[in-house]
């Protein structure tokens, strides 16, 4: 079988060294199963893959690519999948590409409920990461309130979403008006602009309470100023970098009030559960993408033909964005 699929052979910007090409993909093997793309997400961590930052940095070459859904094709020897079957493709196996060849026990390799496709493969890594931002590191209790940023973000909108099915109460920053009425839509307890008096409107969105989880996805200096938003013994849980800048905390805010701040990654949370547990966690979330109890918003979605508009889009931030981009292999 032949396929087509992206791929770069050095790093840099992805418009200076990533190629369409087309391949032989060749038979599977035993365990091994072609899968036919039905979507594809393309994350910001396509981008830095691309562009090398060390902490995605992997053997050249590579066709980029880390969530997919899709459909097998052709199966091997003892695969115990049979054509005709939905998956979640294996976490960073090069989804940008019209057909894959995986192995079963690859990691993140799972069968797919039926639904949309682009709501699934959106929700595969993001909604984990809502889902355990909110379980693993505050014992929370109902109606207690969490606080975060980037809250117009897709793991900020499933964060919404389930906070209110396990009734705690969000306040949520954002940096646009326009967007404030769609995450109250969502269920946003409060939604608040961020910017100078944040302390001071954060208790008055709350009615003074004790917040004790912030989360923050843009490091730098929007870490000190959630951190002025927490009750005494908080915590700041970061999982993503908007700015690229190191997280910037004031050491009175820790020495005198004891906030603390620690980093948080999806897979690290999945090696504290057992495998039954991280499945079941996987297909609730994969269930609630496909009757829309989470959504995600989509911006564009691209062709592997148009894959240097793709990743131009996927580069803009804010408004210029507004939503996930999706990569459809087969269009």
């Amino acid at each position: 079988m032949r396929t087509r699929r992206l791929r770069f052979d050095h790093n840099g910007e992805p418009a200076d060294v990533v190629r369409l090409e087309e391949v032989e993909l060749g038979d599977p093997g035993p365990g091994e199963v072609i899968v036919r793309l039905e979507a594809s997400a393309m994350h910001i961590a396509d981008i830095k893959l691309v562009q090398g930052i060390d902490a995605l940095r992997r053997p050249l070459p590579v066709t980029p690519g880390f969530e997919g859904v899709g459909e097998i094709v052709e199966t091997g020897a003892d695969s115990g999948y049979a054509a005709g079957d939905r998956v979640f493709l294996p976490l960073g196996c090069g989804t940008f590409s019209e057909c894959v060849r995986v192995h079963r026990n690859d990691m993140g390799m799972r069968r797919a409920p039926a639904g949309d496709a682009e709501q699934l493969v959106l929700s595969n890594i993001n909604g984990a990461t809502a889902w355990t931002l909110l379980q693993d590191f505050v014992d929370l209790e109902q109606g207690e309130w969490v606080l975060q940023d980037a809250a117009n973000s897709n793991v900020g909108r499933y964060l919404i979403v389930l906070a209110a099915k396990w009734g705690f109460r969000t306040v949520n920053l954002v940096r646009r008006e326009e967007v404030v009425q769609e995450l109250k839509d969502l269920g946003a307890n409060a939604v608040v602009l961020d910017g100078p008096d944040l302390p001071q409107r954060i208790r008055a969105a709350t009615g003074g309470a004790d917040i004790r989880l912030g989360i923050d996805a843009i490091a730098g200096e929007a870490v000190m100023r959630m951190a002025n938003c927490l009750a005494d013994g908080g915590l700041i849980v970061n999982y993503g970098t908007l700015t690229d800048q190191p997280c910037q905390i004031d050491f009175w805010q820790m020495f005198l009030h004891d906030i603390r701040l620690c980093g948080m990654s999806t897979t690290r949370c999945f090696a504290t559960r057992t495998e039954a547990q991280v499945d079941e966690l996987q297909n609730e979330i994969a269930l609630m993408a496909a009757d829309g109890r989470l959504s995600a918003k989509i911006a564009a979605r691209y062709t592997l033909d148009e894959w240097r508009a793709a990743f131009a889009r996927a580069s803009r931030t804010g408004s210029a964005r507004d939503g996930k981009i999706i990569v459809l292999p087969n269009a």
